[in-house]
């Protein structure tokens, strides 16, 4: 199995928002996801994630701390281990770029009514970057 080492940038404002970008190729098309890709020859995973930023985002941002690690089989014999690391914006103009349809701010709360890559709302509530969810119990009644 090829192994295919890759970055996002999980990037955050003052307000409390997170930036996604609206997926135009699979995996996972038309899906919100955070903006990344594949690391080029030579650069670090920091690096790739900082360049995929801009190029899905037009922002410039700080990369931060690694937030998480995850695996994304392709099914052609391919597996992405995507690492994902906390970001800052420090410039540049927001449009979407690269292979994002559209890039957007969302609040915790909005993050519930778009369709989020697999997982990814997991992820975020488990790097406190968003609330995790109350599930109600049947304590709750």
């Amino acid at each position: 199995m090829e192994r295919v080492q890759a970055a996002s940038a999980v990037i955050t404002d003052s307000h409390g928002r997170v930036l996604l970008a609206l997926r135009g190729t699979e995996p996972e098309k038309g899906r919100w996801s955070v903006p990344g890709g594949s690391v080029e020859p030579g650069e670090t995973l920091a690096e790739a994630a900082a360049r995929e930023a801009f190029e899905e985002t037009g922002l410039l941002v700080e990369i931060g701390r690694e937030l998480w690690m995850v695996e994304i089989p392709t099914g052609d014999g391919r597996v992405f281990e995507v690492h994902d690391f906390d970001a800052t914006p420090t410039g540049g103009t927001l449009h979407a770029g690269d292979d994002a349809v559209d890039v957007r701010w969302f609040t915790p709360e909005q993050l519930d009514q778009v369709l989020l890559t697999h997982d990814l709302a997991s992820y975020l509530a488990h790097a406190g970057i968003i609330p995790i969810p109350h599930r109600q119990s049947s304590d709750d009644y």
